[in-house]
């Protein structure tokens, strides 16, 4: 029993001692992996405060970096701000900061010293209490201004977005801009800018424009007393040489009167250049529209020309397009003055050729209710070198060779073509080869009278369609084919003359070269009865004397240019030939009464010598008093009058006489100005005054007969 129990006891305590060694290797288990995970947390732990203490370097570094940074950031906003002060503080322009409150917060020297130290004036002080003390203490000069007008003025100013600049004038005469800003943050930043140099600058610019207009007034009146008295004395020159040449002279004597007549016309030509390019330069040219016949025009400046052609072997031509309106709107005498320019220019500088005229129709340029021209003077002279085509269009100037050097002139007149073509809105251009010719040109856009009933040009009429070309040069008859071959004309062109009978019957309208024995064909045709044939003169010199064979200006050809007209229906053979009936005879009449003033005795003979062979009953008057009173004495039919003459000029004459028609209830009476006064303006000034039209001096025969034909009463 006693063993049994002792090896219970014994397995007891095996058991528990089992027990116990498997709880302590639990347990020691247990230790052994806390242990492990403590030194794993300790060996992180290490880690983490290795890396902490890594970092915590780098972060100082980074830091002693920021603030070395900084510390240079902040001494350069320092310097900046130094130096933005400084260059403020040194500056002569007034600069101030006020804060939405309009409080000075700042403000450097400048701005200060305008109020010389006055304590109110200082940071703190607001904008309207430093415009007050401005006031009070006179710094600003408010030119009869009320004071608290001028500083309501100024407060209310800075309530506008944007601020305006505003000028004051300072108590010394200087004057100061107020050129101010408001910030986006609400504060004001005021900059006065001493601005006395520029308005003393604009002062001397409106006393040197002051004095330049003046000056500009002073030659135009100097140019118009001169062309004045110019013209006075050159009437009695040009005139009396005019008149000469009607007179019994022999060769010599005859040479002498055409050469003070044309050096006088010479002389003119130049004051006239020298007026218009001084009107021109002085913006005052102004254009007059009116309705003209460009074709006609051409054809009138040809024959003018064609005396001075005489000794030349130069022919004029002219092609002029058929479909062109006859009557077109324009400045009537400026154009006639350009083209006057150029193929006077052609004709001086070409001894031998031609001198071509071609008008065509082209597409208006910046019009499109106007037409479009294309004007080009051609020839066959000594043309231009490419150096010196720029240099003819300049003032004063002319191409400087041999060819042209015993050329004489003002070299104004390209210069002046140039410049009118610009003012009517063209262009001119110019190609040209030493040599060979030359060859100015200009495009312009003018409008058509609605009135000229343009339209398609009709063909020739029956019997006239077949055209026959006698004797024509080569390039002459080009034109006149073109012409023809638009009227729907068969033209045929021969070299020499066959049977006049047979040409009487194949032909309509013979078309004769100056070269040949036109009145020898003539007499052939008329001999042969013509049968329905018209002969038409196309040469450069006049007709032969007693023969006329065609009414040229109205027909197909104008006289000496080859000229085709749009109405060649009109052509008539020697109709003129036959004198008209003789109209019975009437009672004599009483000769119509011109009442004339003219206080330069020259002038009075001259007028009275052109006037001779006229049945008119002449009264010549000394001055316009004496005028107003010749005509209250007896009414005249026609008065002619001078504008400057002592005692009471033409205009004041004009303005009494037709005071007295109005009084007395008498018809108006035509006047007609005679006038030395050229300048732009005279002839708007004249008629302004109540005349009806006028004549520049020198005067003309063939005009003033003209003008009298004209202003004479019908009854007459």
């Amino acid at each position: 029993m006693a063993a049994i129990n002792l090896n219970d006891r014994m397995a007891q305590e095996r058991r528990a001692r089992l027990q116990a060694e498997q709880l302590l290797a639990l347990r020691s288990e247990e230790l052994y992996s806390a242990n492990r995970k403590l030194a794993e947390h300790a060996t992180a732990l290490s880690t983490q405060v290795i890396e902490q203490r890594e970092e915590n370097e780098l972060l100082k570094g980074k830091t002693q970096k920021t603030e070395v940074e900084l510390e240079v950031v902040t001494e350069r906003a320092l310097m900046a701000q130094r130096r933005l002060w400084d260059a403020l503080t040194a500056t002569e322009d007034g600069f101030a900061i006020f804060d939405r409150d309009w409080r000075l917060v700042a403000a450097n020297p400048a701005f200060f010293l305008i109020f010389d130290g006055i304590s109110d004036v200082t940071e703190g002080a607001t904008y309207e209490a430093i415009l007050r003390v401005a006031t009070e203490e006179g710094i600003v000069d408010l030119q009869g201004q009320n004071a608290d007008d001028w500083v309501e003025e100024m407060v209310a100013r800075w309530e506008k977005v944007p601020i305006p600049n505003v000028d004051v004038k300072l108590w010394n005469g200087a004057y100061i801009r107020l050129n101010d800003k408001q910030t986006p943050q609400g504060d004001f930043v005021s900059l006065s800018v001493d601005i006395t140099p520029n308005i003393r600058r604009e002062r001397e610019l409106s006393e040197a424009r002051d004095a330049a207009e003046a000056a500009n007034r002073a030659k135009s009146h100097f140019l118009a007393n001169m062309s004045h008295e110019i013209r006075t004395p050159m009437n009695g020159v040009v005139s009396m040489a005019e008149l000469l040449r009607d007179t019994a002279l022999d060769e010599e004597q005859q040479m002498y009167a055409d050469t003070i007549r044309s050096s006088g016309e010479a002389l003119l030509v130049i004051i006239n250049d020298i007026l218009d390019f001084s009107k021109i330069e002085a913006g005052k040219l102004e254009l007059h529209e009116e309705t003209f016949d460009l074709n006609a025009m051409v054809g009138e400046i040809f024959r003018l020309i064609q005396p001075g052609i005489a000794s030349k072997d130069l022919e004029l031509r002219l092609d002029y397009d058929i479909f062109l309106p006859p009557l077109l709107i324009g400045d009537r005498g400026r154009m006639r003055q350009i083209l006057t320019n150029l193929i006077g220019n052609a004709v001086k500088f070409t001894e031998k050729g031609h001198v071509t005229v071609r008008v065509l129709s082209v597409p208006p340029m910046d019009q499109p209710d106007a037409l479009g021209i294309s004007i080009v003077v051609e020839d066959s002279g000594v043309g231009i070198a490419p150096d010196q085509q720029e240099h003819v269009f300049g003032e004063f100037n002319q191409v400087e060779d041999e060819a042209n050097r015993r050329h004489d002139g003002t070299g104004l007149g390209l210069a002046i073509t140039k410049r009118l073509i610009s003012l009517m809105g063209g262009k001119m251009w110019l190609e040209s080869e030493v040599g060979r010719g030359s060859a100015f040109g200009f495009t312009i856009s003018m409008k058509v009278d609605p009135d000229c009933g343009s339209g398609p040009v009709a063909g020739l009429p029956a019997g006239q369609s077949r055209v026959l070309l006698i004797g024509h040069g080569e390039g002459r008859s080009e034109p006149l084919f073109d012409a023809l071959g638009r009227l729907h004309a068969e033209t045929t062109q021969i070299r020499r003359v066959p049977n006049p009978q047979d040409l009487a019957e194949t032909v309509g309208v013979i078309l004769c070269d100056p070269a040949m024995d036109v009145a020898g064909i003539a007499a052939s045709l008329t001999e042969a009865d013509f049968n329905g044939a018209r002969l038409a003169w196309l040469g450069r010199s006049e007709l032969p004397d007693g023969f006329e064979v065609c009414a040229l200006d109205q027909g197909l050809a104008a006289l000496r240019a080859q000229l085709l007209m749009p109405a060649p229906d009109t052509l008539h053979p020697a109709e003129l030939a036959s004198p008209p009936p003789p109209e019975p005879e009437e009672e004599p009449a009483a000769l119509p009464r011109l009442l004339a003033a003219e206080d330069n005795k020259t002038n009075q003979m001259v007028f009275k010598a052109m006037l001779k062979g006229l049945r008119l009953n002449l009264e010549i008057t000394n001055n316009g008093l004496e005028l107003v009173e010749a005509y209250k004495r007896e009414v005249p039919d026609l008065v002619m009058t001078d504008i400057s003459m002592p005692e009471m000029d033409g205009l004041e004459a004009a303005a009494k006489i037709r005071a007295y028609e109005e009084e007395q209830g008498l018809p108006r009476v035509t006047i007609i100005a005679m006038t030395a006064h050229a300048v732009e303006g005279d002839r708007e000034r004249i008629l302004a005054a109540g005349l009806d039209d006028y004549v520049t001096k020198p005067l003309k025969k063939a005009l003033i007969h003209e003008k009298i034909a004209d202003g004479l009463p019908s009854d007459s």
